[in-house]
């Protein structure tokens, strides 16, 4: 003897089954939606009926990673849909870089010309003026050893001169 609810569970659980297979081939068949939760909604049924029938969960995996037959338009997979977002992601915080360095470089160059233009800025030829004050003052420590040299030779004779003079003063 068999119970009418057990009986009455199984059945439901067959139509179920047959509306996800009608589903899965439907949606083979015209490139639809082959993911769990479309799937689930096109055959009227939870999407945990998928998950707790296994061989069920199995067709829809492999429905999705079946690839299109020839002369269809190629159905959309959830991974081509998941790699375009990446890529889409990636190529956004690239360009959002890329603006931000844009929007400082103009920003920088913006405000050079307005301090420039306002005259409290520095002079235009300031690199030069610099490097002109560098060699200068190279030249200057050149000048100031030659004379501290021409000073000691200086002072060298003057003593030498001292001595000269000194010894023809004395002679006996």
């Amino acid at each position: 003897m068999t119970n009418p609810m057990i009986d009455g569970k199984r059945a439901d659980s067959a139509r179920r089954r047959e509306r996800v297979l009608k589903a899965i081939d439907t949606a083979a068949k015209n490139g639809g939606d082959i993911t769990v939760s479309g799937l689930a909604r096109a055959a009227r049924v939870d999407r945990t009926f998928l998950y707790r029938h296994r061989d069920l969960l199995e067709r829809v995996h492999a429905a999705a990673n079946t690839p299109v037959n020839e002369g269809r338009i190629a159905a959309v997979s959830r991974a081509s849909l998941q790699a375009d977002l990446t890529n889409a992601l990636d190529r956004n915080k690239r360009l959002a870089a890329r603006v931000r360095h844009l929007e400082s470089r103009l920003s920088s160059q913006l405000g050079e010309a307005i301090w420039a233009e306002s005259g409290l800025g520095t002079p235009v030829d300031i690199d030069r003026l610099q490097h002109r004050i560098a060699l200068l003052e190279q030249e200057l420590a050149t000048k100031q050893g030659e004379l501290e040299e021409r000073t000691e030779e200086l002072d060298a004779s003057r003593a030498a001169n001292r001595e000269l003079t000194r010894s023809l003063n004395y002679r006996p």
